[in-house]
């Protein structure tokens, strides 16, 4: 999915450059292709699973994950978290910010535990913001810095809103004991 060296993952908590062994399938067919080829996972979109539903519940051997477009509901990749270990948020522009919304709603509403990748135009920029609402890997754009990217998770020492990673406000936690 990634050129190699372009994922980040949170690795205990902290970011690392990881190997990418997952790929993307657009079709059943691809799908097909891909049953001899390597042990990485499989990401299929979400309308795909939805179409092969059956053969997600029977994950024939390798690992599999759903990807989300910005305009899938995150309700629809319920079913599939028993059969499922990752979900792909897409992001096709980087002034779309619908995935954001969809990570909070996959991670509060709906219960993921699981890993929750940022595809398409991630940006060093967006990292730290990412990581607030749930992300917890990171597929950059391949003409992208990924050491510069690794810095991007600490350019504050706190924050004050409550989100995904800590969900009380600065406020609240003052006085926490």
């Amino acid at each position: 999915m990634s050129e190699a060296g372009h994922l980040i993952r949170l690795v205990d908590g902290s970011p690392r450059l990881v190997a990418d062994d997952w790929r993307l399938v657009d079709s059943a067919a691809d799908w097909d292709s891909c049953a001899g080829q390597g042990a990485g996972g499989l990401l299929l979109p979400l309308a795909l699973a939805e179409a092969q539903a059956e053969r997600v519940r029977a994950r024939a051997g390798r690992p599999l994950g759903v990807a989300l477009a910005p305009d899938d509901d995150p309700a629809r990749a319920v079913p599939f978290f028993p059969h499922i270990s990752l979900i792909g948020v897409q992001f096709p522009k980087f002034t779309d910010g619908r995935g954001y919304s969809s990570a909070v709603l996959l991670r509060t509403r709906h219960g993921w535990r699981g890993e929750l990748r940022a595809l398409g135009e991630v940006l060093q920029d967006q990292l730290f913001a990412l990581r607030r609402v749930g992300f917890d890997s990171y597929a950059l754009r391949a003409d992208r810095d990924p050491q510069a990217a690794l810095r991007a998770f600490a350019p504050f020492s706190g924050t004050y809103q409550g989100s995904v990673d800590q969900p009380l406000p600065a406020y609240a936690r003052a006085g926490a004991p």
